[in-house]
């Protein structure tokens, strides 16, 4: 066994998504146990040395059926200050979604800014370097951190299956609130880049208080075109709906909405189902279960960022370049 090849490590819920990457990387997944304990506890170690070695943590923090999003960022920081304790000589995070990284600024007196807590955690435990799939404010993620962090954008992911399966008609970009207008006009020029043809640009406004949403002004032509909303993920599916709901007004022709993080909780199995979207295009960076059967599941086609998240462990690892990946 080369010292120089990474260990990569797929902690319990992520193991699927590490298959994919070990797989592409052209190693075994790294042996680990996990325990639970009869009063809630848990522990994780290695199963192998990591003495000297460059390890890389795999790790989704979303909540699901089985843990929370707050267990697995717990479970996260222990297995990194383990592997730590055990020499490993370099510790790396690969965190495809990233818990609380939409609390990242006050919006009422008083207000946490919770995706800086959660990043002195992980500077706390020792981690060397954060990796993570479309946060949901790179600037904010950045600034959080003090250790070394790689946003990795999903336009790429999506380009290529969506260009892939567009009419020849004319096709808009638009963002379903303006905080992510940046993140969709990167979507739009790749996939303007793909068609080989212009691609318009819009937006939603939305205002979000105490849960509620408002907001319904939409800038930009779709009328007659086919409308793609992009976003960084889906949970309630409010908000794609409420966008999808103004194109449908404006004339929009179709409406597909793309993101990266397919969180799908109870609310968007009605409203996404039986909504205004006619197709819904998401990553595995979270394991989507309880669609089974729905009329949700039969508008979803589920992309794999496993080569993207794969060939960035490969770069970081070697010393190449992230920039590159992302403009390739």
């Amino acid at each position: 066994m080369s010292l120089d090849r990474p260990l990569l490590f797929a902690l319990r819920g992520s193991e699927s998504l590490g298959a994919k990457i070990a797989h592409h990387l052209g190693i075994p997944l790294a042996a680990h146990e996990e325990r639970e304990f009869e009063d809630g506890e848990h522990k994780a170690r290695p199963l192998e040395n990591v003495r000297g070695r460059c390890c890389y943590v795999l790790h989704a923090l979303h909540g699901d059926v089985s843990h929370s999003a707050n267990d697995k960022l717990n479970r996260l920081l222990f297995f990194i200050a383990t592997l730590k304790d055990a020499s490993a000589d370099l510790v790396s995070a690969v965190v495809p979604y990233l818990a609380y990284a939409r609390k990242d600024r006050k919006t009422k007196p008083r207000d946490p800014v919770t995706v800086r807590y959660v990043a002195q955690l992980f500077e706390a435990m020792g981690t060397d370097a954060l990796l993570a799939l479309e946060v949901h404010n790179p600037a904010a993620f950045q600034n959080a951190f003090r250790c070394p962090t790689e946003q990795l954008d999903s336009a790429g992911l999506f380009v290529r299956p969506i260009a892939g399966k567009l009419g020849p008609g004319e096709v808009a970009v638009v963002s379903p609130d303006a905080g992510g207008v940046k993140r969709a006009a990167l979507f739009r020029e790749r996939l303007s880049q793909a068609l080989g043809r212009p691609v318009s640009m819009g937006f939603v406004e939305k205002y979000r208080s105490a849960g509620l949403l408002s907001g319904e002004l939409l800038v930009g032509e779709v009328a007659g075109r086919q409308v793609l909303l992009f976003d960084d993920l889906i949970s309630s599916g409010q908000t794609l709906v409420r966008a999808a709901t103004a194109c449908r007004a404006q004339g929009a022709a179709s409406v597909w909405a793309a993101a990266a993080h397919g969180l799908f909780n109870a609310d968007a199995l009605r409203g996404l189902g039986t909504g205004p979207i006619d197709r819904i295009f998401v990553s595995d960076s979270v394991n989507i279960v309880g669609l089974e059967g729905t009329l949700l599941q039969a508008k979803l086609e589920v992309v794999s960022c496993a080569v993207l998240l794969g060939e960035a462990i490969r770069r970081s690892h070697e010393g190449g370049s992230i920039v590159a990946l992302m403009q390739s």
